[in-house]
Formats: structure tokens, sequence, C-alpha cells
């Protein structure tokens, strides 16, 4: 993380070529995750987040939740995922036997007027047998325990942590943008915004509400 600025949590990838990773990787990019593991989790409720977020092809924010334990087997609910189209973001659930390209998601278009560089609510109400999704309190998906069933056993009744992070690149951006150079998933012209300092993810607030 970035850290804070004028109170939002800022999370900012830094153009720093030859860096080496903890897993002996080396790349040009440093960036930033956060998560609630150990420290705060959640089984019901709802769940949500203000985000405002760049205009820059092939970058790969989300605010998810995942399980713990071994994954799939834990469980993974993606809240909002965004992959350098401003027009859109998508939602979509992980588990054994429907996880990487999980049929369990959905895309959402933005209304005339607006997308992700503007400040939105993405949020997820979760309950025994069912996961309904939520952008601007609108209604976008809506998955129950049986159409889970019909790929894998139901993880959704379990405890989950949240995670907000800033990938870059990677297979789901290369999948709808097709860019392969100079980075896998990102284009060149994304990779000299983040050399400027021009590419964040803003986070306002993160909630959630317990079931009464």
């Amino acid at each position: 993380p970035d850290g804070a600025e004028d109170g939002a949590l800022v999370l900012k990838p830094v153009y720093r070529p030859g860096f080496l990773t903890p897993t002996g990787r080396v790349t040009d990019f440093v960036s930033g995750r956060i998560n609630t593991r150990d420290n705060f989790d959640v089984t019901f409720g709802r769940i949500a987040a203000r985000i405002r977020m760049p205009d820059a092809v092939g970058v790969w924010p989300a605010f998810w939740m995942l399980g713990y334990g071994e994954w799939p087997d834990a469980g993974e609910i993606d809240i909002m995922e965004y992959v350098g189209v401003p027009g859109w973001t998508s939602v979509a659930m992980h588990g054994p036997g429907y996880s990487g390209n999980t049929p369990i998601s959905q895309r959402q278009d933005f209304p005339a007027g607006t997308d992700v560089t503007d400040w939105h609510e993405y949020a997820v109400e979760r309950a025994e047998d069912s996961v309904t999704f939520f952008v601007d309190d609108r209604e976008i998906y809506r998955v129950t325990r049986s159409d889970v069933e019909q790929h894998g056993p139901w993880r959704f009744d379990r405890t989950q942590y949240l995670i907000l992070n800033f990938a870059l690149g990677g297979t789901y951006p290369n999948a709808v943008n097709g860019i392969t150079t100079p980075y896998y998933g990102m284009s060149q012209e994304t990779a000299d915004k983040i050399g400027r300092g021009e590419v964040a993810m803003e986070v306002d607030w993160v909630r959630v509400w317990s079931p009464s």
C-alpha cells in the first residue's frame, strides 16, 4: 500500500525494474495488497467497500473474500474485479469444481455517464444458501446453493476474510485485451502511467453489517 491520502487507502503500483520478490522472481513493478486474515473475518451479512479505480489497460485491482485452508476448497468470493476496461467490472465465485475460469461469474456494465474512475460502492450479501452482489445498491447477480452445486460443493457458509489488492496484467486481463508484450495482459501505455505515478486504487471505506 502507498498509504492514506485525504482519508482514503491508496494501493499504488510503482515502477521498479529489477525488483527481486520474496519468491525469487524478478519483476519491473511493486504493488500492494492488504487483508484481514487472522484479524477479522465474517460468515453471513453484508460486506461493502467504496472504491475508485484508474483508466489503465491491463490493471487488475480486486475486492474479494477468501476462506481458510487450501484453495479452491476454502472458497473465494470476488466482490469486484476490474481489468482495465472502465465501463465494466465483474464478480465471481470459486470453489472445488468451479475454480479458475469459473462458470459462476457475471459482468456488470455501468450506466451511461459513469465508469470505474468515479466512486462506487461494491457489495455482497451472504446468506446460508445464497450470495447476492450489488453495485451502488443495484443488484447485479444472485447465486444460490443449488446453482453452485451443479458444479461442485457449496463453500459459502464458512468464515472468510477480506482482501483488497492491485495486480498488474495476468490471465484475466490478457483474456480481455489480448496483450502479450511488453507485459502479459498489460500495455506499455499503462506501464508509462505507472512510471509517472498516475495509477492507483483508492478505497474510501470498507464496512460489514452482521445479520441481527
